[in-house]
C-alpha cells in the first residue's frame, strides 16, 4: 500500500464542527466562517469531542467560543472532512471532522475566543472558495443548495 500526501496507514481523529448559517432578509443562506489562530485561513468552528457532551452538542460549544454564535444545532451531521492539523510542536495529525448544521439565531459582543479569530458571513459559493479543504467546499456547496425551511434535526 502506498502513502499520499498525508499517511494513508494513520487512524484519523475525530474532531466536530458546524456550518454555520443564516437567512438573508432576500431569503438566501450565508455561511459564517473564522479564521485559524495559527495560520489564519478560513474554517468553520470545530474541535475535539467532549467528554459528557454528545457530538452535536460539543460541535455548537465550540461555535459560541469561537465565533459567539449561538443557535439551533441538527442533531444529524451534514457530513465529514479530513484535513491535516498542525500540532504546536509541528508534528501533523490526520483530523475527520463530523459537520453539524447551526441555524445561528445570535452573534454575541463577547466570547471566550474573541480577538483570537476573525469571523466573517459570506455566500455559500464565497465561503466554499475561502476554505482550502476540498470535503469542506463541497460539504458548504451542498448546504447552500439546501432549502432551510425543510431542515431535520
Amino acid at each position: 500500500m502506498t502513502a499520499g500526501p498525508i499517511e494513508s496507514s494513520r487512524e484519523a481523529r475525530p474532531q466536530v464542527g458546524v456550518l454555520p448559517m443564516r437567512r438573508t432578509p432576500e431569503g438566501g443562506t450565508e455561511i459564517l466562517l473564522v479564521t485559524s489562530r495559527e495560520t489564519r485561513r478560513w474554517i468553520i468552528p470545530k474541535g475535539w469531542p467532549m467528554k459528557g457532551r454528545k457530538p452535536f452538542e460539543a460541535a455548537a460549544r465550540e461555535a459560541y467560543e469561537e465565533a459567539g454564535i449561538v443557535g439551533r444545532v441538527g442533531k444529524r451531521p451534514l457530513g465529514f472532512y479530513l484535513y491535516e492539523k498542525r500540532l504546536k510542536n509541528r508534528d501533523a495529525v490526520l483530523c475527520q471532522v463530523t459537520v453539524f448544521p447551526l441555524d445561528v439565531r445570535k452573534q454575541l459582543k463577547k466570547f471566550p475566543e474573541q480577538g483570537q479569530r476573525e469571523a466573517r458571513w459570506f455566500s455559500p459559493s464565497e465561503a466554499a472558495d475561502m476554505v482550502i479543504e476540498a470535503g469542506l467546499a463541497g460539504l458548504i456547496r451542498a448546504a447552500g443548495n439546501r432549502d432551510p425551511k425543510k431542515k431535520k434535526g
